[in-house]
């Protein structure tokens, strides 16, 4: 296989685990919640090297994907119980946890070279010869696997609890009275987002993360009204960019996660102004349509 589909690859497997939670995420009003991740995990990088003084990746990415799932957990509770939006919730705990980040790093490990982006923001044109080796054999890329798994267990919990995340993210109301534990469904999403977005980062940097996080699942949100078409729309969303974006950037010689962000974004332009029901071209066209045919004068 070649390094072209194996970096096309793995950001398909991203852009389409990124866009299975993201869409939940964007229908939740919490689009914003893999930024957070992506500055609040430093505190977690911190202790996980002073308590095992080693910077190696595996103790690394438990520290942040531990703080990843207190970022999850802290933005619930000052939703819930501290009457605050989720967009502020969620400023508020990133802001909070990337300064407690500073401090501990400041007082603790100044003299030593622990920078998240060395830890976290990975370059994914590095991914097919970065390979797992095993008893002295190639398996491949790690990256692959690693995502393959990601994008196999978060499109395992969307499938088993899908009716449960519907009613959930739609109508809280209704879910409590049919029994439903809105909060552990919630806690179970932001947990499989927080797994998801660290993962990745680690694997292909966080720009390109944030970006299949956010802009598939709001393009696919112009283009249909119903969930199962807003996952799938996501998905393939997400591939397109992948494989689109990679073209980009060997054609101008950019940053191919740069560039892959930059196609989903276009995509989301395109959608935004052509859509079928919600572009803005459309929107006008209907309103011209009903000035048109208003009633007749008598």
């Amino acid at each position: 296989m070649t390094a072209a589909l194996l970096i096309i690859g793995t950001g398909g497997l991203v852009a389409a685990s990124c866009g299975l939670l993201g869409s939940f995420l964007i229908l939740r009003r919490m689009s914003m919640l893999g930024d957070a991740i992506s500055h609040a995990v430093l505190p977690g990088i911190a202790l996980a090297f002073l308590l095992t003084q080693s910077r190696h990746p595996i103790p690394m990415l438990f520290g942040a994907s531990t703080l990843g799932l207190v970022t999850a957990f802290c933005t619930e509770f000052l939703h819930r119980t501290g009457r605050l939006a989720s967009d502020a919730a969620i400023g508020v705990t990133f802001t909070w946890l990337f300064a407690v980040g500073v401090i501990v790093i400041s007082l603790f490990a100044g003299q030593i070279d622990l920078d998240q982006e060395c830890v976290l923001y990975g370059e994914i044109a590095y991914v097919p010869w970065d390979t797992w080796i095993v008893g002295g054999r190639s398996l491949g890329p790690r990256a692959l696997w690693i995502m393959g798994g990601v994008f196999c267990c978060d499109l395992a919990f969307v499938f088993l609890c899908y009716k449960e995340l519907k009613v959930t993210t739609f109508d809280p109301d209704l879910a409590r009275t049919l029994g439903i534990s809105t909060r552990t469904f919630h806690y179970l999403l932001m947990g499989a987002v927080s797994m998801t977005t660290v993962a990745a980062f680690e694997l292909v940097g966080a720009i390109l993360v944030v970006a299949m996080l956010i802009a598939p699942g709001a393009t696919a949100y112009l283009l249909t009204d119903r969930l199962g078409w807003l996952l799938l729309w996501s998905v393939a969303i997400g591939i397109l960019s992948a494989a689109g974006g990679y073209g980009l950037a060997m054609m101008i010689d950019a940053s191919i996660a740069g560039a892959m962000a930059t196609v989903a974004g276009g995509f989301f332009v395109l959608a935004l102004l052509g859509a079928p029901h919600h572009g803005i071209i459309s929107r006008h066209l209907a309103r011209r349509r009903s000035f048109g045919n208003g009633p007749p004068v008598t």
